[in-house]
């Protein structure tokens, strides 16, 4: 599952992550919308998430597109951050926990 705005997914910038299995859209959100509010001053950036069921858990893809001057480094840093956060993956999974009769 890939959430973008527009029709085009183009990563200059991600970082990854694993998580347990849940609700693949509802992580997706969650993540964007976190990634929204800690980059919205970088100017023309378009987030992008990608959410991946891998056996028992998810990989999730986070990054964007940006048209403009950025320090690639620096930005792949603040998404890994917010990413490994324990705070944020908390209240992603709350949100997207599976229902018992999915599991």
């Amino acid at each position: 599952m890939t959430l973008l705005r527009g029709n085009r997914a183009r990563l200059d910038v991600a970082a990854q992550t694993e998580l347990p299995d849940a609700v693949r859209a509802r992580i997706a959100h969650q993540v964007r919308q976190d990634m929204w509010r800690l980059l919205r001053n970088l100017r023309g950036f378009s987030p992008i998430v990608q959410v991946r069921r891998v056996s028992d858990h998810l990989q999730v893809t986070a990054g964007g597109q940006i048209s403009g001057c950025f320090s690639k480094d620096h930005v792949e840093g603040m998404i890994q951050t917010l990413l490994d956060c324990p705070k944020f993956r908390a209240r992603w999974l709350d949100y997207a926990r599976l229902p018992r009769s999915q599991k």
